[in-house]
């Protein structure tokens, strides 16, 4: 029997002109948990689609637990023990916890029978790993943690050995990840193999038994964690040495520029979202937005940008004033000075089918540097996609390309650079550093960084709390649609935020941060 659940040979593939993966050789010890690291574009999540059938390899083989194994589509994984925990959990959101688990994977016709059989199964998988969730919960009224913890149900229910994991932490709290690391140990104590891409290395660190490097489509080395360090792993990424620690001097700030005020919104169907939120922003400073995914913080930028209209209250951002009675559009806030990066890059940021010179200029469409008389300047915009690929370094460097080709990193650069390359006086910005590397986080955290001392007011939501430490001057902490603190980003640490942010946080010289 081979000591190694995964061996990949030579493997290669290309998309068009572009090869992802070149000639990759990787073995993964049993029983270990591994972890893949690289700069977006790098060819890890493609490489890892490969071994889970999304993708089929141009040449090279596999080895599963030492046999030779064809790979052309996810069915052929599933029976070969590999399953895998994607970055955007694929759940139907109005099924049931149990009905996703057992979606496609029914034990007969009658279906009552399957979920007989399928919930003694699963009591015992939650009992063996701790993956304790509400099997009877629909998928849309529960937690992205809990949401994980199913889609991680459903792969080891389909009887998987090896357990693929793309960028787990993105969504969770420290809290959260910490119980995720618990359960991918007890995985591993008892046999499985997991295999972790991350762009996290305090995460591999912690982690990992063994880690891969790659680079431009290639495996550039493979390592023992214990015998390496974020610094050398952060080096062989970026074919350079990377500053760790981000130096910002004390904040200069002027006049307010977003001045928020009994701010409220209830939804469509009653639903309060945000409840009498005060706070102001100055120019020359970034406050920070904490808070686990669903509390509120989405709902407050897509007012501040013109997307949603507010319920009740009074917001003053740069010149503009908005009420329930005075909404303002997203153009209008655009043209004020106030730039906007939404925290869904599909959904906000691109229109995946178009090509990157379009969504370059998406919301700046109508600026005469783009339009003649009665034509598009196309060669003035793609001349500007161009200019701004340089300037924030998005690979490839192909204005032509379709936003759908690129790697989710390389879209957000190009948002960013689409929404900071004006100077705005405004920068509202969602998750700006979501799945992309080490190399583009330092550049993205510098630019904001930029900003801010040029004299724009920042505002910046993030689920990643060191990021929130490392750029913000100040960070305000969202619960249920509230604002239940207020903290100074020199003097608080994850745990303190983490606390907060679940709303358990203890007292504080006496008193609540409330």
């Amino acid at each position: 029997m081979s000591n190694f659940s995964i061996e990949l040979k030579d493997i290669s593939k290309s998309f068009g002109s572009i090869q992802a993966n070149k000639n990759v050789n990787l073995k993964i010890k049993k029983g270990t948990i591994h972890g893949i690291v690289g700069e977006n574009g790098a060819g890890k999540s493609t490489l890892m689609s490969i071994l889970y059938g999304f993708y089929e390899a141009d040449s090279g083989t596999i080895y599963v637990n030492g046999k030779e194994t064809t790979i052309k589509n996810s069915t052929d994984a599933i029976k070969a023990g590999i399953g895998m925990v994607h970055q955007h959990f694929m759940l139907v959101e109005n099924f049931t916890v149990l009905e996703n688990i057992i979606l496609g994977a029914e034990s007969g016709m009658i279906l009552s029978k399957s979920i007989k059989n399928a919930t003694s199964e699963i009591k015992n998988l939650e009992k063996s790993y701790g993956l304790y969730v509400d099997l009877d919960a629909r998928i849309d009224t529960i937690p992205v943690g809990q949401q994980q913890r199913v889609e991680t149900i459903k792969a080891l229910y389909r009887g998987a050995k090896i357990l693929i994991l793309d960028e787990p932490t993105g969504v969770l709290t420290p809290q959260e990840a910490d119980q995720l690391f618990d359960i991918l140990r007890a995985l591993k104590d008892q046999g499985t193999t997991v295999v972790i891409i991350t762009h996290k290395l305090r995460e591999i660190m912690d982690l990992t038994d063994s880690v891969s490097v790659m680079r431009a489509g290639e495996i550039v080395d493979s390592l023992e964690t214990s015998k390496t360090s974020k610094e050398e792993l952060a080096e062989l990424m970026v074919g350079r040495k990377i500053r760790m620690n981000l130096e910002k001097s004390s904040a200069k700030t002027g006049e307010t520029l977003i001045d928020v005020n009994k701010l409220g919104l209830t939804d469509s169907s009653g639903i309060r979202r945000l409840d009498n939120l005060n706070f102001q922003v100055k120019a020359g400073e970034i406050v920070g937005i904490a808070g686990v995914s669903g509390n509120g913080q989405s709902e407050l930028l897509e007012i501040l940008c013109g997307i949603l209209p507010c319920s009740d209250g009074k917001i003053k951002i740069s010149d503009i004033t908005i009420t329930p009675t005075n909404q303002t559009k997203p153009d209008k806030i655009r043209h004020a000075g106030i730039a906007h990066v939404p925290e869904d890059r599909l959904k906000r940021g691109l229109i995946p089918q178009f090509s990157a010179s379009e969504s370059s200029i998406l919301g700046y469409q109508n600026s005469s540097s783009f339009n003649g008389i009665a034509f598009t300047r196309t060669d003035a915009i793609r001349s500007h996609c161009i200019s701004i690929m340089k300037d924030f370094d998005v690979r490839p460097q192909n204005p032509d390309i379709k936003s759908a080709n690129f790697s989710g990193g390389n879209q957000q650069k190009l948002i960013l650079a689409r929404e900071m390359e004006r100077s705005p006086k405004v920068l509202l910005v969602g998750q700006p550093t979501r799945g992309v590397d080490i190399g583009a986080i330092e550049f993205i955290h510098k630019q904001i960084i930029q900003m801010r001392d040029k004299g724009s007011a920042v505002l910046l939501v993030s689920g990643e709390l060191d990021e929130l430490i490392t750029l913000s001057d100040r960070i305000i902490v969202m619960f249920d649609g509230k604002i239940v603190g207020e903290v100074d980003a020199n003097k608080t640490d994850e745990k303190e935020l983490g606390l907060m942010m679940t709303n358990s946080h203890e007292q504080k010289n006496g008193q609540k941060y409330e």
